[in-house]
């Protein structure tokens, strides 16, 4: 568990409350999975913040980059990134966790469903970008993904993170993705372009049964742990094993 080096190199305003940063991390043994965080270090700050990269492996190979997006918080990581952290900003990054999708080219295709709850989209959306990285690179030797679904939940549209290049790789690849988007607060009309994604309420069991296929589906679901419980109790319900649903928890 190594720790490199990080140079921030841009800070996106993502949302209202959400900060995307862009981390320069140059040196060559620096890897990570999608689905992966990262424990990051911020001189002065004694308390060590965790965040999910919500890039692809594909951005560091091709740009030496790494991005996190971290909402507003108190929690002191959390409040230096939207208080005082600047481009050219120093930190420290350490890779960790076993919430990844890292297919190697022997293994059985499958199906992936990916279930997000809020910030829970992080490590989803770089499994996403990475699943469309593998797509567009099979020259034979690599993984070719199956289908892709994603269930993205959020308080109202202005909260769903990355929508615009969720539905632009929707778009690209109509038979290899599709999402739909869950708004459970919504109190304003959801913008035009969003309609044809976008569900009121929570993602219901039905919903999930149309989406499973107990023999190809793998599921990785993120989100707060409430959300994580039910959806879980749906999915076994609706056929799929314990072991074909990956998890992981955020507070």
């Amino acid at each position: 568990m190594e720790l490199f080096s990080a140079r921030v190199s841009d800070i996106i305003s993502e949302s209202d409350t959400v900060k995307r940063l862009r981390l320069e991390v140059p040196h060559p043994d620096f890897s990570f999975r999608a689905g992966q965080w990262v424990d990051f270090f911020i001189p002065g700050v004694d308390t060590v913040g965790g965040f999910s990269i919500c890039s692809s492996p594909g951005l560091l190979q091709r740009e030496g980059v790494i991005e996190l997006a971290v909402k507003y918080a108190r929690h002191p990581p959390a409040h230096w990134i939207h208080t005082k952290c600047s481009v050219d900003s120093q930190v420290a990054v350490r890779v960790g966790g076993n919430f990844y999708f890292d297919p190697q080219p022997s293994d059985p295709v499958v199906d992936l469903l990916l279930i997000a709850g809020g910030v829970g989209i992080n490590p989803l959306y770089s499994i996403l970008l990475h699943t469309a990285d593998l797509l567009r690179h099979t020259h034979g030797h690599r993984y070719t993904p199956g289908h892709t679904h994603l269930c993205y939940s959020a308080k109202n549209t202005k909260e769903l993170l990355f929508k615009n290049t969720i539905i632009d790789i929707c778009h690209e690849r109509p038979d290899k993705f599709s999402c739909d988007f869950h708004v459970t607060q919504q109190s304003s009309d959801v913008e035009q372009e969003l309609q044809p994604y976008t569900i009121n309420g929570r993602i219901s069991e039905q919903e999930l049964e149309r989406c499973v296929d107990p023999e190809r589906t793998l599921c990785y679901l993120c989100g707060p742990p409430p959300m994580i419980e039910k959806v879980s109790s749906d999915l076994k319900r609706v056929g799929l094993s314990e072991d074909r649903i990956l998890f992981e928890k955020w507070w």
